[in-house]
């Protein structure tokens, strides 16, 4: 198992090094400035084989492992199904508040700028985009104590 932590150093590592390598010495790198015009992608791809690596690499180990004693409790797919949809309503809600948020902070700022009186009522317009996150939160809450 540890050339499995080996392994992922060595994908983050890698990440950093390309990153750096083509920031600071983009002469240096020609066929891949050919190949790859900006870093990330580059940095993307050596990430990407690394964890395809990993996989390929490291999924015998992991369901070889021998399971802990004690009170373990197992998830069975449905189990791990059932929690990825109760994340979902917060992740989603999560999104859509950050969506609605940046309109309306900048028509916010702007109005401020040009009224300061206008402060209160903005504020209330921000706090309601952000309520729609905590409206997912609290409906993945009452689907968590339903599993």
């Amino acid at each position: 198992m540890h050339w499995l932590v080996a392994l992922m150093t060595f994908a983050i590592v890698g990440l950093i090094a390309v990153g750096f390598y083509l920031e600071f010495r983009p002469a240096l790198a020609p066929r891949l400035r050919t190949l790859f015009k900006p870093a990330l992608a580059v940095q993307m791809t050596v990430f990407v084989g690394a964890m395809f690596g990993l996989l390929a690499l490291g999924i015998g180990d992991a369901m070889a492992a021998d399971p802990v004693t004690g009170a373990a409790v197992e998830v069975s797919v449905g189990l791990g199904l059932a929690i990825i949809g109760v994340g979902i309503p917060t992740a989603l809600s999560t999104i859509g508040a950050g969506i609605a948020v940046g309109p309306i902070g900048s028509a916010a700022l702007a109005a401020i700028t040009e009224k300061p009186e206008m402060l209160g009522r903005s504020l209330i317009y921000i706090g309601l985009a952000e309520g729609i996150a905590i409206y997912g939160l609290v409906v993945s809450i009452l689907l968590l104590n339903r599993i």
